[in-house]
């Protein structure tokens, strides 16, 4: 009831000091490093292009998406999350974004949530991004999981919906929060992910949430025109903007950025991602 949970098991064999880290940075805002990317953009460009002459259509947001999910397959230390003090490491990989009705409106949208062996090929993973979007965008009339959540918890009156989220907190910190609740939450995830180029602006860097699990938080921004060393001379190039935002707590920056290296050689070169990957790498701790 108090040690295991259904979204992850407890990591034991750890630093010392990382294992005092939670005590000391008790909150995830209190925790968080900042990263600044900006990826290359021509292997993408020329691989989206070689596939939608093969009738695939495809764009960042996929690209982003399967880079990431290979990347915590490789390295699993990334899927970890801190909860009540403790660490913890996820079974699955999970994403989280939000679907928008019509980018033409002001609408809120709705946020989804993808589950991910890790395994999964690159046209795996577009599939089930693509299904994902279609239902939301196509029947957005009908709530999924998260929205019927969200709505449940807003249909109490004002002053108690503090308390209901208080009381879903407490049972979090003590690992006996419901299985539905962790299912359709976006907030207990592997990694959250904004696309903000669809709405052509740049990049941020978006907190990480208080409430749930989410311990990575990923923007995508607009292109734009950098200096950049082609062969002997200096030219312009276009890259991609990046903003990333991690609780460190579970997971040191170096190895972080060892990892942002594994997504920039991704998505410099998609067809690495093409096949499934054999096996993933298990969290050894």
């Amino acid at each position: 009831m108090f040690g295991k949970r259904y979204d992850g098991r407890r990591v034991k064999s750890i630093d010392p000091i990382q294992c005092i880290t939670p005590y000391l940075m008790k909150t995830r805002t209190d925790s968080m490093n900042m990263f600044e990317e900006s990826f290359p953009c021509d292997g993408m460009d020329a691989f989206i292009k070689a596939k939608r002459a093969e009738g695939w259509r495809l764009n960042y947001l996929h690209l982003t998406i399967a880079s990431i999910v290979r990347t915590m397959a490789l390295r699993p230390r990334l899927n970890r999350f801190v909860m009540n003090g403790r660490i913890y490491a996820r079974p699955k990989i999970w994403v989280s974004f939000v679907v928008h009705h019509d980018l033409r409106s002001e609408d809120d949208g709705t946020t989804v949530k993808l589950c991910f062996e890790g395994t999964e090929g690159l046209p795996e993973i577009c599939a089930k991004i693509d299904e994902a979007i279609a239902r939301e965008t196509t029947n957005h009339q009908e709530s999924n999981s998260t929205d019927k959540l969200a709505k449940l918890i807003t249909s109490i009156p004002g002053p108690l919906i503090k308390a209901v989220v208080g009381i879903l907190m407490w049972m979090d910190r003590h690992n006996i929060m419901p299985k539905a609740v962790i299912e359709a939450s976006p907030f207990h995830t592997s990694l959250f992910i904004t696309n903000l180029r669809s709405l052509g602006i740049n990049h941020v860097f978006h907190h990480v949430y208080e409430f749930g699990t989410t311990g990575i938080f990923a923007a995508i921004g607009k292109e734009r025109r950098v200096p950049e060393v082609q062969g002997s001379s200096v030219g312009i190039g276009k890259h991609m903007g990046f903003g990333l935002v991690c609780d460190e707590r579970f997971c040191d920056g170096l190895y972080f950025a060892r990892s942002l290296k594994i997504v920039r050689k991704f998505l410099m070169d998609p067809n690495l991602l093409m096949e499934p990957l054999e096996k993933k790498v298990e969290d050894d701790a």
